[in-house]
């Protein structure tokens, strides 16, 4: 597989009507992608509709819209709008979710997450092929859907995927996994669940910065927050970090958030943050690289470099 390396858009220190330069200019520097996300800030495609535009000749993938907050009919159009935006350049990447996003923010329902996701794969797989889809899925049913314009080349599917379950549907039956929150160590044993010929692709947070103490006084907000959602907290414990977490998650639970943050060791810190001065991260980045890891999806954090400077300096030309 051709060595790819991405880019998070937007940017963290920029609305997205100000990212178009920095967007345009991320192909001469040598990324071949751009990956949008969708948590509570922009939404999961139309950061990829722009990008189309500002830079053609990167690869656009979500990583990821879940897959309980659109009817599968919205999902499919949205994926189809994209597909005949950029024929051959669109990457589909859905997901779970967790429940905070999916219940408190959009008042949907959080039911069997793993049996959601493999349904709406299989059904967008036919949609977006063009067929008119008529199915009693597991967890919903559809009558009579068809695009009115499928896209010439369908896009490929990838699936958010943490533990063995979600990784073996992702290579049976998806295009690709998406994973979070892991260090270089921990690629092979994502790698072990999927196979070598599975593309496997993963959002790591950069910060360009050799202040290690500033650095991980602002990542343990960060890794408190994701690392305390259950889907996250038993991807650890399979990853082996159970032990090394647990007093996190019971001074969490407890609700002091500053014992927890205190809690979390730096080992695990810089295992999960890349740091340090541009040549230190982009080694680190090789390092997922030499594991197994195909798409490194940069996200650059602000740190002591502006970030567009991070972003051309963490290039892989650079």
């Amino acid at each position: 597989m051709t060595q790819n390396w991405g880019m998070t858009i937007p940017f963290y220190d920029r609305s997205l009507s100000k990212a178009q330069d920095l967007i345009a200019e991320l192909p001469a520097l040598g990324y071949t992608d751009v990956w949008s996300a969708e948590v509570n800030g922009t939404d999961g495609f139309v950061p990829l509709a722009l990008a189309a535009q500002w830079a053609p000749q990167v690869r656009l993938g979500s990583a990821i819209v879940p897959v309980s907050t659109r009817g599968p009919g919205l999902l499919a159009m949205s994926a189809a709008t994209l597909a005949d935006l950029a024929p051959g350049r669109f990457v589909l990447g859905i997901g779970a979710s967790s429940p905070a996003i999916v219940e408190r923010w959009n008042a949907g329902t959080f039911a069997k997450p793993y049996a959601r996701t493999r349904d709406t794969l299989r059904f967008l797989k036919r949609a977006l092929a063009g067929e008119k889809v008529s199915e009693a899925y597991e967890t919903f049913e559809v009558k009579g859907f068809k695009l009115e314009r499928a896209p010439k080349t369908p896009p490929k599917i990838v699936l958010a995927a943490l533990r063995p379950r979600m990784l073996r549907l992702a290579a049976e039956e998806a295009d690709g996994a998406i994973t979070n929150w892991l260090a270089p160590a921990d690629v092979q044993k994502v790698r072990a669940e999927i196979g070598p010929d599975t593309e496997l692709i993963a959002r790591l947070f950069v910060c360009v910065d050799e202040d290690t103490e500033r650095v991980r006084e602002t990542a343990r907000w960060m890794l408190a927050s994701y690392l305390t959602v259950p889907v996250y907290a038993a991807f650890h414990d399979w990853l082996g970090r159970g032990e090394v977490l647990r007093p996190m998650h019971e001074a969490w639970a407890a609700g002091d958030r500053q014992a927890a943050l205190k809690a979390i060791p730096d080992e695990v810190v810089d295992d999960l943050i890349v740091h340090g001065d541009a040549a230190t991260c982009r080694a680190r980045i090789k390092e997922y690289v030499a594991n197994g890891l195909d798409t490194p999806v940069l996200a650059p954090l602000p740190g002591a470099m502006p970030i567009d400077q991070a972003v051309r300096e963490l290039a892989p030309e650079a």
